[in-house]
């Protein structure tokens, strides 16, 4: 191909964007970049310093983070200050903090720029809650892809059970739902579906039928490009 793609992918918490995001990078040949760990990675930092109730202290110190993206054996791992916090950035503490310092413009700034030169000249498959619309607001191919509540909850469940993190499905829920309402109401860059995203539901989907479904978008998208 004559010139690379990217494929931007919004939504809410739960829905299942990075793991079809991962298939997909697979299956396009594509770089992924998991934007939502970045982000955790911030979280995680401001937690540990104890600033996360003081948005001016995290603003002032944001760009001090020491915040890196490796590709290892074709799997992203992210680096706070050397340290690879993959593992540590999915605590559910972890989670909550994320929400609240995202919102704070100066982060945002922060990781959209780096965002921005990570996929440069890259075919990229990106997924975060502003992708469409600030990142990549430019990408051959959007799509805001969600699950009920309800749903997610149960992935997310399922998901912190093979982890050995189990957590009781309604205060998964009720997090959930507190994530998605802070997600959609804060002042930088709120979660919200880009005029030309595509719209893909996978409540009833298996993660199979999610892949194949991007899938088919991507390749449309990318052959109507040239």
């Amino acid at each position: 191909m004559s010139k690379s793609f990217s494929i931007a992918i919004d939504g809410p918490a739960g829905a299942g964007k990075s793991t079809i995001a991962k298939a997909l990078a697979r299956e396009l040949g594509a770089m992924y970049l998991d934007t939502g760990a970045m982000y955790r990675a911030i979280g995680l930092h401001m937690l540990r310093k104890g600033l996360v109730d003081d948005p001016d202290a995290v603003a002032a110190n944001v760009n001090d983070v020491d915040i890196e993206v490796r590709h290892v054996d074709g799997v992203q791992r992210i680096f706070l200050s050397g340290e690879d916090v993959s593992e540590a950035i999915r605590q559910p503490e972890v989670s909550m903090v994320t929400s609240t310092v995202s919102a704070i413009p100066a982060v945002r700034a922060r990781l959209v720029a780096l965002q921005q030169q990570i996929a440069e000249g890259h075919d990229v498959i990106m997924d975060g809650r502003d992708i469409g619309t600030k990142v990549l607001p430019n990408a051959t191919l959007k799509i805001y892809l969600t699950a009920s509540a309800e749903e997610r909850a149960r992935r997310r469940c399922l998901e912190l059970e093979e982890k050995g993190m189990a957590e009781p499905y309604e205060k998964v829920l009720k997090e959930m739902i507190e994530r998605d309402y802070q997600d959609t109401h804060r002042a930088a860059s709120p979660l919200t579906r880009a005029d030309d995203a595509v719209l893909v539901d996978s409540s009833d989907l298996t993660l199979e039928q999610s892949v194949a479904r991007m899938k088919a978008l991507a390749l449309e998208a990318i052959g109507n490009r040239h």
